[in-house]
């Protein structure tokens, strides 16, 4: 089945549910600290957006476009992120990734500390930092695996018309 044989109903579908989807994701990764949810599942709810688009609009059509370079841009933002934020832990609390709690936003710069750092129960030191980092790393890799899949499917198809 080739793009041109999906309907344009699923088309025009496709696209504000995908927008529902990553906007939820994103939600679930904000405030994973604090309610059910969190980095993977907010990861995966993006993923699930953005597989729908190319599933449905092909991967050279699709609005939405992930390059290589972006997709490795993001993939190591989220790695040395982690790493970064284990290390404050090490440093402040005695062991790899240690929530160090208020401790963390003495390290931190004060624009990023105002983002989550909450006058009331809800502080919850570098747990909504791990949340974003694991969030952006497990949208890359699954949005990764499909497009892969997708650009195999390509070529093996463009083979096939070759012989």
């Amino acid at each position: 089945m080739t793009n041109d044989d999906i309907s344009p109903i699923l088309k025009i579908f496709a696209m504000p549910v995908a927008f529902i989807f990553i906007a939820l994701g994103i939600l679930t990764v904000l405030g994973g600290h604090i309610t059910p949810g969190g980095g993977f599942q907010g990861g995966a709810m993006i993923a699930s957006g953005i597989i729908l688009v190319i599933l449905i609009f092909g991967l050279n059509d699709s609005p939405i476009e992930l390059s290589h370079k972006y997709i490795s841009i993001i993939e190591t933002l989220g790695a040395l992120g982690f790493i970064f934020i284990g290390l404050v832990g090490l440093v402040y609390g005695g062991s790899f990734l240690y929530n160090v709690g208020t401790d963390f936003y003495s390290v931190v710069p004060n624009f990023i500390v105002n983002i989550f750092h909450y006058p009331d129960v809800t502080n919850a030191g570098a747990v909504p930092y791990f949340n974003i980092l694991v969030g952006l790393k497990v949208f890359v890799g699954l949005s990764a695996v499909v497009i892969a899949f997708l650009g195999f499917k390509s070529l093996t198809e463009e083979a096939e018309e070759d012989d």
